[in-house]
């Protein structure tokens, strides 16, 4: 009978999922409690919590040449020299494309009972607009179908930030033919698919991809815009994420659920008071004022529109309606704060606090910690817009994943990282605050956008040269959390 110590390093190592689906990670671990002191039971999370895991098409998927899919600004971006980080694309990638069954017994494996995808828009519209590719659905399909076979719900994101290159083309983002351009993409996809998947997001991080990649020119497509033209793609991207709300009510299935998946700007309290919690509402209304304010107050705040000036971008009354489309829910894509506030009785009512040079961070230099954000990013949405169903969409961790000399990884930061997130989150979840499910970002080691390949957020670790898939330590750990619906 293998030692303690072999038995837990077979989670990790050869014996693959299967070892993980069958040992409970942990339990060696836990040094017998005196009788006269049990150990209280956790309060947990509510019942009926669905955890899941999240991966984006451009990231995971590969095959880009494949099945009539066209080429979108990601691909374009990649072949650019000195865009990405190692030099590398999402050609391949991690080849979910074709090791989807294998990805889906690791969740299973796992114990995910959910999973957040996204459908890859030039693998369906390889123009972007016009006929659509039945081949390029037929993917989809299949995944659905084994995720349902699997005991596993789908979610569906439309746009995760690959554009089809033709629509860029012809002006991207920054026409309003390219939003009027996704509604129809929308409603084509959930004429498909929502006999199956039945919850659905529109678009990923605004906020990221407008900023990013059309700001500072780090991402697809790579550009650098005045202050005028990026509010007008702000605006486009919001007029997009009302017109898919439309177009998903019209075309899918009676009982379709649909909402964004906002990274929201979180401003903290810097000091748990009274004032100092209201002043950090007061922020992160307005950190959000061009993305999920809008979305979900149906205005521009008039600090927002004053900062911009004469660079606001141009809106009607109508359009504002379409971007305030009732939604089902509200997905938030919370890693770090953005910062912490105290209150201040001069306008606007609070004072940021700066970061210092010593704040610790992870693998990745903008993951700073502050796991009180997965607190107060659901209790903010749920105060400021009064919402009712909120879904953190994703949440997660870069760290170094050193291969052990057993070949696993024990990545005891993230695990770390991520007990100390699911900390606050349950604290929010025992107050009420209307938190339905959790995405943990990533299940797959994958290409990380400008760091390509040298930056890992996954529960499993991938070998890109070889594809074989290793579950983490905090694969384990993250197990522990869903059997028990409560901290590990």
């Amino acid at each position: 009978m293998p030692s303690n110590l072999t038995r837990r390093r077979a989670l990790l190592t050869a014996a693959g999922a299967a070892a993980l689906a069958a040992t409970t990670y942990g339990s060696a671990h836990t040094a017998p409690r005196p009788a006269q002191t049990p150990r209280r039971p956790a309060p947990g999370f509510p019942e009926g919590f669905r955890w899941g895991t999240a991966t984006s098409a451009y990231q995971v998927e590969g095959a880009a040449h494949e099945a009539g899919r066209g080429p979108s600004i990601w691909d374009t971006f990649t072949g650019e020299p000195g865009r990405i980080r190692d030099g590398s694309t999402g050609h391949v990638s991690v080849d979910h494309y074709h090791r989807y069954k294998e990805d889906v017994a690791l969740m299973k494996s796992i114990g995910a009972r959910t999973y957040r995808f996204s459908i890859a828009w030039p693998r369906i519209f390889p123009e972007g607009t016009g006929t659509a590719n039945p081949r390029g659905l037929d993917f989809y399909d299949r995944l659905v179908d084994e995720l349902l076979e699997a005991g596993i719900e789908p979610f569906a994101t439309l746009y995760h930030w690959d554009l089809p290159q033709a629509l860029q083309d012809r002006g991207g983002w920054e026409s309003r033919d390219t939003a009027q351009a996704f509604g129809d993409y929308a409603a084509y996809v959930a004429s498909r698919l929502t006999d199956r998947v039945r919850q659905v997001f529109t678009i990923n991080e605004m906020q990221t991809f407008v900023e990013q990649g059309h700001e500072t020119g780090n991402f697809a497509p790579g550009l650098k815009l005045p202050l005028g033209r990026l509010n007008q793609v702000r605006h486009h991207a919001v007029l997009a994420h009302g017109l898919a709300v439309q177009a998903v009510r019209a075309s899918g299935r009676r009982g379709t659920k649909v909402g964004p998946a906002e990274n929201i700007a979180t401003a903290l309290p810097a000091v748990e008071t009274a004032e100092n919690i209201k002043a950090a509402e007061l922020a992160t209304r307005e950190l959000n004022a061009p993305y999920l304010t809008v979305m979900l107050e149906g205005r521009y705040t008039d600090a927002w529109l004053a900062k911009a000036g004469r660079d606001a971008p141009r809106f009607t009354d109508q359009e504002l309606k379409i971007i305030s489309s009732k939604v089902d829910f509200v997905g938030l894509n919370v890693y770090a704060p953005s910062q912490y506030v105290l209150a201040s009785e001069a306008a606007p009512g609070f004072t940021p606090v700066p970061f210092p040079s010593s704040h610790p961070h992870m693998a990745s230099s903008w993951l700073l910690l502050g796991p009180e954000a997965l607190y107060w990013a659901p209790r903010h949405a749920a105060r400021l817009w009064q919402v009712k169903d909120i879904f953190i969409t994703e949440n997660g961790a870069s760290a170094a994943d050193e291969i052990s000399a057993d070949g696993a990884v024990y990545d005891v930061d993230r695990v770390m990282y991520l007990r100390n997130c699911l900390m606050h989150l349950q604290r929010a979840t025992a107050e009420a605050v209307p938190v339905r499910g959790y995405f943990l970002w990533s299940l797959l080691d994958n290409f990380e956008w400008a760091d390509g390949y040298a930056t890992r957020f996954g529960l499993v670790h991938v070998d890109y040269a070889t594809q074989k898939r290793t579950p983490k330590l905090s694969a384990a750990f993250y197990r522990e959390v869903i059997s028990r619906n409560a901290l590990a």
